[in-house]
């Protein structure tokens, strides 16, 4: 009875910690995520705080169909995907946050891939707004859709393309990241 009482136990342990949420700074971050309508289930890769002068901004998390530390594998696929921005910060103004957008990507793509990109990144910065501490931003990349922001789980709107996608996956995990630290977070180094 004791042995059946201790694996009980055991299976139960481990079977919680694998459901558990992963917490930062008291926010529960999911280990999985579905889009809305859709089976397609990823998995969290991994999560951590942007800092900016010693300001915690927002969690970002990076979810994916398998866990993976590869960058450059990430950055070439075409499958779905998805960043999750809790925001920790006060206010971010909507002008800050489409510079933020133009600032990443400039600090990874050439000026050709940057003018390639414009008439995406203006539709994608027009669908923000002021944000505010505890709001959720889902940026998802759906196959055959293109790249679709809610936030506050209310529907903003599509960008169209795979291309663009990756290219904002550059901001937290490309050659240039928003921080190292939160690159090593969101790919699961740390």
């Amino acid at each position: 009875m004791y042995k059946q009482a201790l694996a009980l136990f055991f299976c139960l342990f481990f079977a919680n910690s694998i459901m558990a949420a992963k917490e930062i700074e008291g926010v529960a971050i999911p280990e999985t995520y579905a889009f809305t309508n859709d089976e397609t289930k990823l998995v969290l890769n991994g999560a951590g705080i942007r800092e900016k002068f010693f300001l915690d901004i927002y969690i970002g998390a990076l979810y994916l169909p398998a866990r993976t530390t590869d960058a450059g594998a990430i950055l070439s696929d075409t499958g779905p995907a998805s960043v999750l921005m809790h925001i920790l910060y006060g206010e971010v103004s909507k002008q800050k946050i489409t510079a933020g957008w133009t600032d990443g990507l400039k600090a990874n793509l050439s000026d050709e891939e940057m003018l390639d990109l414009k008439p995406q990144l203006v539709k994608f910065n027009s669908l923000f707004n002021d944000l505010n501490n505890g709001d959720l931003i889902r940026i998802d990349y759906i196959p055959g859709t293109g790249t679709e922001v809610r936030i506050n789980n209310k529907r903003h709107g599509v960008v169209e393309g795979n291309e663009f996608y990756r290219a904002l996956l550059r901001i937290w995990i490309g050659s240039n990241p928003v921080t190292r630290s939160l690159k090593q977070e969101m790919l699961g180094n740390e």
